[in-house]
């Protein structure tokens, strides 16, 4: 248990939290090698290097990329510095939750339409006897157990791309459509049957998205100023996800000298956007892209990223003081003046935001191996100390040089209630913690059972959704938990037979659940021209 040292005119917090999250395994789970390549997990990320138009981009995109010769020998020391800190992000560097195979995540089957393809990519759904040759069985429900329910569609691609592969990190699901980012395209497609409704391409590669979208639909996404290496991520255009068309578009303007644009995290509430990118952060309006407000330079002890949740939005500072004390401010999204601020202790910095609204936040001295779990009331001030067995890690964390923190995807609060995972092992079980934000004790426990994985999704109708991650000859589960504990309900019961190991196998994926339905995709491609499994959905 670790007893924090306390910053000035600020009440003692009470010691005792677990322990301190271990590094990200990034072997967990993988199968062995085998003829089917949807059910292969990817390599590991890396930063990519080169871009080049895949084949499937729309026409009137632009022009293809450069090959792939090798790169040039001599790079200024930005660059490489850039490139350590890309690889770190993309590498996985951090608190990951459940690395390996999977991380985040959110249902009859049909004939899938002739259109259904991700602009040309091959496409194969639900049992149509028309997959592609050499690619995921032509049945995905062949081997359905009773009870279980159906594998709606999934979606593929063969991409021919950089060495380094692409990102997909985007997938939103707005009303009847699901949108997936893929490299230079945003596609959305019909939740039902994966009919493609639009695809909206960009100027260049795709490289940092928000997570959340506006009660209108609309999302903000931002793209690099150009093709090759010396380019940076600059560009930013807010999309309508219900109609695949651009809103405005705008370069984010540089906040200093030395203001990089490596790997920005952005961050929306209401009608505001920010944009954090190590060290200097900006905010805008999503309506009409004006500056609302920008990270303040100079002395004491200024925000250098925000990150919005449930309606608020906090700013993490860092002072000028000779040992750049941290701070968390409660931060007006419409003018970024400072609500409240809360002084960490001594050597202390935030190392995770498991909340915004309830602030809630693991900070740590990693000298003296310290780690505390801290819960903010309204006004800033230390409220409790969360207290349980276990080691939590749920998918987030300092994940490189220059990307800000944002909140833990797996991390899930409902009114006054925290819900983590504890860590996976290999071979082992899991289990789901609720904790009192009240008091930062532990409310309740929920296993996974013999050997799986449970993944928190969401909070809904007094329940917890979470997802049981699939294993090789068993596919995954949707259970609804009620929040004041007790037997989880499977509300999806994903098929067993071929669909299993391809579900097992999305490496580090972006899961969603909504309106019955469960959507899970991947976040990273290889692009090495061959098919890769981009978006799988599952319902009754």
């Amino acid at each position: 248990m670790t007893e924090l040292p306390q910053p000035p005119n600020q009440p003692p917090t009470p010691s005792g939290y677990g322990h301190l999250p271990g590094p990200p395994q990034q072997g967990y789970g993988f199968p062995p090698q085998g003829g089917n390549p949807y059910a292969q997990p990817l390599h590991p990320p890396q930063p990519p290097t080169v871009q080049q138009q895949p084949h499937w981009q729309a026409a009137g995109s632009g022009g293809p990329g450069p090959g792939r010769g090798p790169a040039a020998k001599k790079k200024s020391i930005l660059l490489v510095a850039a490139s350590v800190a890309a690889a770190l992000v993309l590498g996985g560097v951090g608190y990951v939750a459940f690395s390996g195979d999977d991380e985040d995540a959110k249902p009859t089957a049909q004939q899938p339409p002739a259109d259904a393809k991700p602009s040309g990519s091959p496409s194969v759904d639900k049992g149509d006897g028309n997959g592609a040759g050499g690619g995921p069985p032509t049945d995905l429900n062949s081997g359905r157990k009773q009870g279980e329910d159906k594998v709606l569609w999934l979606k593929t691609t063969k991409i021919d791309g950089p060495g380094m592969g692409v990102e997909s990190a985007g997938q939103w699901v707005v009303g009847d459509t699901v949108v997936k980012s893929v490299w230079k395209n945003l596609t959305g497609y019909a939740v039902t049957d994966g009919k493609e409704k639009w695809t909206l391409p960009f100027p260049a590669q795709i490289c940092s998205v928000s997570p959340q979208t506006t009660a209108e639909g609309r999302t903000v996404v931002m793209y690099r100023d150009g093709e090759g290496e010396n380019t940076s991520c600059t560009q930013m255009r807010v999309v309508d996800l219900k109609t695949g068309k651009e809103v405005w578009s705008k370069e984010v303007p540089k906040e200093g000298l030395f203001d990089i644009f490596t790997s920005p995290t952005l961050s929306m509430t209401g009608d505001t956007v920010t944009v954090s990118r190590g060290g200097n952060a900006s905010a805008f309006r999503i309506s009409n892209g004006d500056k609302l407000f920008a990270a303040a330079i100079g002395d004491g002890c200024n925000p250098d990223s925000y990150e919005a949740g449930n309606g608020k939005m906090i700013g993490l500072a860092t002072c000028s003081d000779e040992d750049a004390t941290a701070e968390v401010h409660g931060i007006d999204p419409v003018t970024g003046a400072r609500a409240w601020a809360y002084r960490l202790p001594p050597k202390f910095k935030v190392t995770s935001i498991y909340s915004v609204n309830p602030t809630v936040v693991d900070i740590g001295n990693e000298q003296e191996k310290k780690h505390s779990v801290v819960v903010l009331g309204p006004d800033g001030k230390p409220a409790a100390t969360l207290a349980g067995e276990g080691d939590f890690a749920v998918g987030c964390g300092d994940t490189g040089l220059f990307r800000s923190l944002v909140t833990c995807p797996t991390a899930v609060v409902d009114g006054n209630t925290l819900y983590l995972p504890t860590t996976v092992g290999t071979g082992k079980a899991n289990e789901i913690v609720a904790f009192d934000l009240g008091t930062g004790k532990e409310k309740w426990r929920v296993p996974a059972g013999d050997k799986r994985t449970l993944i928190p999704l969401k909070a809904e109708n007094g329940q917890l959704i979470a997802y049981r991650k699939a294993e090789a000859e068993q596919g995954g589960e949707v259970l609804s938990i009620p929040a004041a504990g007790g037997t989880p309900t499977a509300i999806l019961r994903h098929p067993s037979g071929p669909a299993a190991p391809i579900e097992r196998t999305f490496t580090l994926p972006k899961l969603d659940y909504a309106d019955g339905r469960f959507f899970i995709s991947s976040t990273r491609l290889r692009a090495q021209g061959q098919d890769e499994k981009v978006l799988m959905v599952f319902g009754k």
